[in-house]
């Protein structure tokens, strides 16, 4: 689990005095800084003491008080705990907070989505737009004011739907069958797009110009989806060309947007577990971990041991089918159409087998539990577990690597194009395979451990070219890795309860906040969660590594050729249940 920030590791407020101060409410940890001074302390908090990585910005809104707040995480990417530190701001419009995207610039995405659902302005960010709400849409949905369109009760479950059962589908109230409020005076018959010109502009502020300037050449825009095979009809990427050279890119998403943060504060605690599941619907099993340990932190609780290693067993079989997976579908965006895909499905499906068999579902899992998981690995199944992990994966890994690592098509185009440096990697708050492709050695699992890792023998997988072939060869690296893990989980499991609590359908978890954070598949999945003691969180917040590591796209493709675009979109391992949430 991550150790909360404190005055122990690092006194900020006496660094600061007069400008920070000690968070001093019940259950809360870090530091509040006056915002005014925000850039500062964020700059020395990077350059003098070393914590490079932003990790999460989390807007949360305390109507009660009259105040907005903005809480940040970051880390050292040499390992260690964290430090928190929150900027706080009257609720009057406007409600503005200083960007730090010139000191992070991996802030980018997530200032702009805290303005665009919590309407908080942080003054001095360069493309302040809407992200994943469409540009018609009124308000900003987490706010506690904000009411949707035949808005019920603030949270679940509703008298309408429980215990009489006489529920209706709210868009049934409607005429038009619509779930939703335009803003006044506005006619979606007579809709134009207004953000298009902003998009544009954007692209042409960040555009890099060509080296020769007295050539002169008109640059065109090519909109790579939402309707293309890359991008599976969920994202959009604008892309400005000179020639066939990428000379700005900017993502456009939200098509997917359920607003996941805002369904959890509906839930109640244990009813959020299985709306995980459907994240990275690839991972539900990594998804369910890090809100487990998010909440168990709260609740001050411990888990079972058994527990501890059986969450290990899911989360490496997680990870060996998720990097699985990507070869495949890195090999289908090349072109090398379904060989490799279905390679890879294939052993996917023999690990879905197990998750069946012991969640009773193969993709949403909802196998977690605060203390532990619902039910026990059967002797069967373990036995299936040991044959995979000792026999049939590492020889499957092996015939992969063999068929597919010498390729010389596959070498030709991912051999020497650049990915990310370290620098860039770090500066976009780019975290899991990605940033160990471009030589940081930052793992969770070693850099800050959580659950029994701390146990296991295992490497850091790592490799220092940053170019497409060593991010395509690190998921075999971390494969094997992963099976040592397993190795020694399945040897050391021990017997006992798999659960430190009784089952129960409502938990009581203290006043308080926690950031918890698993290393999933895919980078740093974080879960930012404020109780104030009721059945339902106050504030749930999901650090989504997809999201945020798309950040780092526009960096990535800028001087390349646009033939690239896609196998360099293919290298972040984004899905997009993840981005949108």
């Amino acid at each position: 689990m991550t150790a909360p920030a404190s005055t122990q590791i690092l006194d900020l407020a006496a660094r600061f005095p007069d400008v920070v101060s000690t968070d001093a409410r019940p259950g809360f940890s870090g530091f509040i800084v006056k915002k005014e001074n925000l850039v500062e302390v964020a700059t020395a908090l990077r350059d003098e003491f070393g914590y490079d990585l932003l990790s999460t910005v989390t807007g949360v809104d305390y109507p009660a008080e009259n105040k907005m707040e903005v809480v940040y995480h970051a880390f050292r990417t040499i390992g260690g705990p964290g430090i928190v530190f929150k900027t706080q701001a009257d609720r009057v419009e406007p409600i503005e907070v200083p960007s730090l995207i010139n000191v992070w610039h991996g802030a980018d995405f997530q200032e702009r989505e805290t303005w665009d659902l919590m309407g908080i302005k942080f003054t001095g960010h360069p493309d302040l737009r809407r992200i994943l709400m469409w540009e018609g849409f009124e308000g900003h949905p987490l706010r506690k004011d904000w009411k949707e369109a035949f808005f019920e009760e603030e949270t679940k479950p509703f008298k309408s739907r429980w215990p009489e059962g006489n529920h209706l589908y709210a868009e049934f109230r409607n005429p038009y069958r619509d779930n939703l409020n335009f803003p006044s005076g506005f006619d979606p018959e007579q809709y134009q797009p207004q953000t298009e010109d902003q998009l544009y502009f954007s692209l042409e502020r960040s555009s890099i110009k060509p080296k020769d300037a007295d050539l002169k050449t008109d640059s065109i825009v090519v909109n790579m989806g939402p309707h293309h095979p890359s991008t599976h009809g969920v994202l959009r990427v604008a892309v400005e060309l000179d020639g066939e050279t990428v000379t700005s890119l900017k993502p456009v998403m939200g098509y997917l947007h359920r607003n996941h943060d805002k369904i959890g504060e509906r839930n109640t605690y244990l009813q959020i577990m299985p709306y995980t599941d459907r994240l990275d619907y690839f991972n539900s099993m990594a998804n369910n971990f890090g809100y487990a340990i998010t909440v168990e932190k709260l609740m001050k609780i411990p888990v079972a041991e058994r527990a501890e290693y059986i969450r290990v067993i899911m989360a490496e079989l997680t990870r060996v089918q998720n990097h699985l997976i990507f070869i495949g579908m890195l090999l289908n965006d090349l072109g090398t159409l379904y060989t490799p895909a279905l390679y890879a499905f294939e052993e996917r499906e023999l690990i879905l087998d197990i998750f069946e068999a012991v969640a009773g579902a193969r993709m949403m899992c909802n196998y977690f539990r605060f203390g532990g998981v619902v039910r026990d690995i059967p002797d069967d199944v373990m036995q299936k577990i040991k044959d995979l992990v000792h026999d049939r994966l590492p020889a499957k890994t092996d015939e992969m690597e063999r068929f597919l690592n010498e390729n010389e098509v596959l070498m030709a185009r991912l051999k020497g194009m650049h990915v990310l440096n370290a620098e860039e990697a770090v500066r976009n708050s780019v975290t899991g395979p990605c940033l160990r492709a471009a030589g940081v050695p930052y793992d969770l699992r070693r850099a800050d451990p959580y659950s029994v890792y701390d146990r296991f023998d295992f490497d850091v997988a790592v490799r220092y070219n940053g170019d497409m072939y060593d991010n395509y060869l690190i998921r075999f690296d971390e494969i094997r890795q992963s099976l040592r893990i397993l190795e020694q989980a399945i040897k050391q499991i021990p017997q006992g309860p798999i659960n430190s609590q009784k089952p129960q359908y409502q938990v009581r978890v203290p006043a308080g906040e926690a950031y918890g954070r698993v290393e999933s598949p895919k980078g740093e999945l974080g879960y930012y969660v404020v109780s104030n003691g009721k059945p339902n969180p106050y504030r749930y917040h999901v650090r989504a590594p997809s999201f945020i590591n798309l950040t780092a796209l526009e960096t990535m493709c800028k001087g390349n050729k646009i033939a690239d675009f896609v196998a360099l979109l293919a290298m972040l391992d984004i899905v997009m249940g993840e981005v949108d949430r």
